[in-house]
């Protein structure tokens, strides 16, 4: 008999899409992928949730969480994707949002939380931010480093191994060519960007469908 498996994406807008007009990000190549495999019959059915809500931190996270994984619960087993950290690690009026050892607890609430309806759960890295806004304040008022997003990555590194996650690295995978992969506010990826995501995801959720 075919399982029903949910996979929900928590993040902030690089988890929603934004700034990709033409696949709508890499959540929703997910989706598609897993609802053309469904259509094929190959195997079970895999409905994704893109949960991204552009600006959020870990703080957002902790308050919707439970309720979110809740409604999305199937009996046959859930996935569950954390992505956060590049809105927690800005600076805003010389105060960051959310400083590491919140960071870090907060990820670790969530993974609590999200142990409780799944066993496969994996934490996703925050991304590079271009050169041209690397110590700027940008318009919305924040300021972002690469050397905060090593940190804040090697937090979430630290948690999935301590907590037997899989990390999905997608800073690594950008980094050499984030100046192409980025799109123009050098923090959200562009529709290459978010393709290349994609193609590192897809083997990640092959393995459900």
């Amino acid at each position: 008999m075919k399982k029903i498996v949910y996979g929900l994406f928590f993040g902030d807008s690089i988890t929603y899409g934004e700034y990709d007009g033409v696949f709508g990000g890499w959540v929703d190549i997910l989706k598609r992928y897993a609802l053309q495999k469904f259509h094929e019959g190959n195997g079970d059915e895999l409905i994704l949730y893109n949960l991204g809500i552009g600006g959020e931190t870990t703080e957002g996270l902790l308050k919707r969480m439970p309720t979110e994984l809740g409604a999305r619960n199937s009996a046959d087993g859930n996935l569950v994707f954390i992505g956060y950290g590049a809105n927690d690690l800005a600076i805003k009026e010389g105060i960051q949002v959310v400083k590491p050892e919140t960071f870090k607890s907060n990820i670790i609430k969530a993974v609590q939380h999200a142990k409780q309806f799944s066993k496969d759960i994996y934490l996703v890295s925050i991304l590079p931010v271009s050169k041209k806004i690397d110590g700027v304040v940008v318009g919305s008022g924040k300021l972002r480093t690469n050397e905060e997003v090593v940190v804040y990555n090697q937090i979430l590194k630290d948690i999935a191994v301590d907590n037997s996650l899989m990390y999905i690295d997608f800073y690594a995978a950008i980094l050499e060519d984030k100046e192409i992969l980025l799109s123009a506010d050098g923090v959200h990826p562009n529709e290459k960007g978010y393709g290349m995501m994609a193609e590192i995801a897809i083997p990640i959720i092959e393995k459900y469908l």
